[in-house]
């Protein structure tokens, strides 16, 4: 038996209900994790209210957590009992004390990374690795458009850009925030207002526009964002924390200048074995070496979370969150 944070139907933070879970053995190939830190992302609150919805319910939450391997099912081979690990895939489940993995998940920790800094980084991290290498590759002398500069994809992937050579503009919603997101790279802070950003990205960029733009927010931002590319810049929208995009007419891409559009998500780009150990490996290192700083601005009891996504949709939050479970 563990305690684990579920759900029995859709709806606001009030949902979720902490409760008594069966744990068994693990199956052939799992393991059993004993979490010692869990990450607080906004896929979360897609889970919790439907956006994306679970197979069944009740349902646990949560794809993003660290600890240790306290038992292993037959044909686990690559890792051994008391092995830290730490993982960012499906199936949703990690608002629990301890859970069942599959091994192919699970990466392990390295020293010198602790399991709050591993739970922290590992779905953002990722996320940011394939956004910047992969969806498109930046490259030295880009200038990019990155939203939600203080958030917790955001902190690492401005750190991680400017590594690259990257100019950096970043939306944020506070001076605060704005304060925050300089401090980590980004080189031209937006704090978006009434009348939006795209003017303050054109004047930036002396009317160029930019590459990239990589938008988490969707509806609210999303026409704005495609106003502020260059002509064949990539439009990469991989979140929807303002509500979906609404339906699109794609030839407005053509009229903005052959545009490209893309709706990435990390569980295609670390599906794979290869892929997951080369994303975690260049998100390490990047770590180790010191180009980007993985801060935890804020810790709730794993019990708590209630209150934790309550603040994460007031936007009171920013960089990386965790929940303990201890």
């Amino acid at each position: 038996m563990t305690k684990a944070m579920r759900i029995h139907e859709y709806g606001g933070p009030e949902v979720l209900r902490w409760e008594d879970v069966e744990l068994g053995a693990p199956g052939a190939g799992e393991v059993l994790v004993r979490h010692g830190a869990v990450g607080l992302n906004f896929i979360d609150v897609y889970m919790r209210t439907g956006a994306y919805p679970q197979p069944a319910l009740p349902a646990g939450i949560g794809l993003e957590a660290a600890g240790l391997a306290e038992a292993l099912g037959p044909g686990v081979t690559d890792l051994a009992l008391g092995d830290r690990v730490a993982y960012a895939a499906p199936p949703p489940g990690a608002y629990a004390e301890a859970r069942l993995m599959p091994a192919a998940k699970l990466v392990k920790i390295p020293e010198g990374v602790t399991d709050n800094q591993a739970a922290a980084m590992m779905l953002k991290g990722m996320t940011a690795e394939y956004l910047l290498h992969r969806t498109y590759a930046v490259k030295p002398g880009d200038t990019i458009l990155f939203h939600a500069a203080a958030g917790g994809v955001g902190l690492i992937a401005c750190q991680w850009a400017r590594h690259l050579g990257a100019t950096v503009i970043g939306t944020v919603s506070t001076a605060e925030k704005a304060a925050l997101a300089a401090a980590h790279g980004c080189d031209h802070p937006i704090i978006v207002g009434p009348d939006g950003f795209t003017e303050q990205v054109r004047e930036l960029t002396g009317g160029a526009g930019v590459r990239v733009v990589y938008d988490s927010i969707g509806k609210d931002s999303f026409e704005g964002s495609l106003d502020c590319l260059a002509p064949r810049g990539m439009m990469v929208s991989f979140g929807q924390s303002s509500g979906p995009v609404p339906d699109f007419n794609i030839a407005g891409l053509a009229s903005r200048g052959s545009l490209f559009l893309t709706r990435p998500s990390v569980m295609t780009y670390t599906a794979g074995r290869e892929d997951l150990e080369a994303s975690a490996a260049a998100l390490f290192d990047v770590v180790a070496a010191g180009h980007v700083r993985i801060e935890i601005n804020q810790t709730y009891a794993l019990a708590d979370a209630v209150q934790a996504h309550t603040d994460l949709e007031a936007r009171k939050t920013t960089g990386s969150t965790v929940l303990l479970p201890g």
